[in-house]
C-alpha cells in the first residue's frame, strides 16, 4: 500500500497558543515562501522560541511544523501523516510509522520522506524555506531542494542528556547546506561563527505584554494560592540542567522561603529532586497561566547547575522574569552574566551561601526604583517582533541574492530513496 495522508479534524487548540502582537502584522513586503521547520521538541510541550517565532511567520504565509515520528507498537499502521492545526495558523505535522522502523534509521528516513513528499504535493507545497532546530532531521529532509535553509541553532544540543553521538556529523553538514544561521544566544554564536559564514546571534527576547500582565491584578492561582510567603520561584523544564544540589541546600538552609518549581520533568528520576517541605512542585503550565504565577512570587530564580548542558544556553526566561517585575537571582550562566549581571539587573552567585544572600537582598528590591527604570529601560530595546523582522530581512536578502540558483533548484527532480544521496564530506570547522 502506497504512503497515505490522513488529515486529523482540528483537535483542541494549543492552550499555549498566543497571538503575535500588533507590531508583528503590521510589517509590510513579506515575501517569503512556504516555511517548513524541522524540529525535535514537541509543539504542545512547552511554548518558547520556535512557538514565539514560527507564530509569527504563520501570521503572513503558510508554516508546517515537522515533529519526530512517531512510531506505533505494531506493524499493522501504514506510514501515514496526521496534520494538527493549531489557532495561531501552524500546521503540526507527524509521520507515524510502524514498530519495525524504529530501529532501522535507513527505512524510517525513506519512509518519512516518501510521507512528506506525498503530503508535500498535495499541499502543493513547490516553492518553500527549510528550518532547522535539529540537524537529525537532515535524514529526512536533506534530498528535497528549498529555495532557502535556515539552522537556528537554539541550543547546544550535542551536550543534553541522551544526544544522539551522530548530531555532531550532521550539524557539520547542515552548516554547508544553511544559507542562515542563527543562534540562540551570544555564548553559542560564538561557537557557530568558526563553523558557518553567515551567522548572527538572535538571544532569547520577550514578549513584554504578556509577562507584565504579572504587575497588574491577576487571581492566585489555586495550586499557589495556599503557599506561604516569601516564595522562590522558578519555572521552566525541568532536567539535567536544573542544579539539584543547589535547591537541595537553598531549602535546608532557608526553612522559611517557600520553593515554587513549575515545569514538568524529563530526562531524569524525580525521586533525585529534594523533597522539604519548603519546596512545590506544581508541575507544568499553560504559557498563558505563567504571569499569575510570577505575580505571586517575591523572587525569581534560574536555577541552573554549571555542566555541559548550560556551557551555551541563553535562558528566555531572564527576561520574563524581569518583565513581570520580578527580582531575579542566577548562576553564572554567560548569557545572563551578559548583559544582566554586567547592567545589574540580575543578581548572580556560584554557591548555595552566597545564592541565599543573593535571594535575601533580592526580597527587598521591588522598592528599588532606579533597578526598576534600569530594567524597562533595557527590557524596551527588545522583544519577539523585532528578533523575528531582523530575522525576516536577512532571509529576504539571502533569497534575492541567490534567486536565479533557487529558481533552478526548484525545478530539480527530487531523488526517489535516501540511498541516493550523497552526503557530503563536512570539512573541519574553521
Amino acid at each position: 500500500m502506497p504512503p497515505s495522508s490522513t488529515a486529523e479534524a482540528p483537535l483542541r487548540a494549543s492552550a499555549n497558543a498566543v497571538q503575535p502582537s500588533a507590531s508583528a502584522t503590521e510589517t509590510p513586503a513579506y515575501t517569503l515562501p512556504d516555511l517548513v521547520c524541522f524540529a525535535h521538541l514537541h509543539w504542545d510541550f512547552v511554548w518558547q522560541r520556535p512557538q514565539h517565532l514560527l507564530s509569527r511567520f504563520a501570521q503572513h504565509g503558510r508554516v508546517f511544523y515537522v515533529e519526530d515520528a512517531f512510531y506505533h507498537n505494531d506493524d499493522e499502521v501504514e506510514p501515514h501523516v496526521e496534520v494538527k492545526d493549531r489557532d495561531n495558523g501552524v500546521k503540526v505535522v507527524v509521520v507515524h510509522l510502524p514498530q519495525r522502523f524504529r530501529n532501522d534509521e535507513d527505512a524510517s528516513d525513506q519512509a518519512q520522506f516518501e510521507v512528506l513528499s506525498h503530503f508535500f504535493a498535495e499541499q502543493s507545497v513547490t516553492k518553500y524555506a527549510f528550518w532547522y532546530y535539529t540537524p537529525m532531521a537532515l535524514g529526512k529532509s536533506r534530498h528535497f531542494h528549498p529555495l532557502l535553509t535556515v539552522y537556528d541553532c537554539m541550543d547546544e544540543l550535542a551536550n543534553f542528556k541522551f544526544a544522539p553521538p551522530e548530531l555532531k556529523k550532521r550539524e557539520q553538514e547542515l552548516f554547508q547546506k544553511a544559507d542562515l544561521v542563527f543562534t540562540g544566544g551570544h555564548t553559542l554564536y560564538e561557537a557557530k561563527r568558526e563553523q558557518h559564514p553567515d551567522a548572527h546571534a538572535f538571544p532569547s527576547s520577550i514578549d513584554k505584554a504578556h509577562f507584565g500582565q504579572a504587575r497588574g491584578p491577576l487571581p492566585e492561582p489555586a495550586d499557589q494560592a495556599g503557599i506561604a510567603y516569601p516564595r522562590i520561584g522558578f519555572f521552566g523544564v525541568v532536567d539535567e540542567r536544573l542544579d539539584i544540589e543547589l535547591l537541595r541546600e537553598l531549602s535546608q538552609n532557608h526553612p522559611g522561603w517557600q520553593f515554587v518549581i513549575i515545569g514538568p520533568v524529563v530526562k531524569i528520576d524525580p525521586a533525585t529532586l529534594p523533597r522539604t517541605a519548603n519546596v512545590h512542585y506544581l508541575g507544568g503550565k499553560d504559557y498563558k497561566e505563567l504571569p499569575a504565577y510570577l505575580k505571586g512570587w517575591d523572587v525569581a530564580t534560574l536555577l541552573f547547575a554549571d555542566n555541559e548542558s548550560t556551557k551555551f544556553i541563553s535562558p528566555t526566561k531572564t527576561p520574563e522574569y524581569l518583565a513581570a517585575g520580578n527580582p531575579v537571582v542566577s548562576t553564572p550562566i554567560r548569557d545572563v552574566v551578559r548583559p544582566y549581571g554586567d547592567l545589574k539587573l540580575v543578581h548572580i552567585a556560584d554557591n548555595a551561601a552566597d545564592f541565599g544572600k543573593a535571594i535575601a537582598t533580592a526580597l527587598t528590591q521591588r522598592t528599588d526604583a532606579d533597578w526598576r527604570q534600569r530594567t524597562d529601560d533595557y527590557l524596551a530595546t527588545i522583544s519577539w517582533d523585532q528578533t523575528w523582522q531582523d530575522m525576516v530581512n536577512l532571509m529576504q536578502q539571502r533569497l534575492a541574492a541567490k534567486a536565479p540558483d533557487a529558481a533552478t533548484a526548484a525545478g530539480t527532480t527530487m531523488a526517489s530513496k535516501v540511498s541516493e544521496i550523497t552526503t557530503p564530506v563536512a570539512p573541519a570547522p574553521r
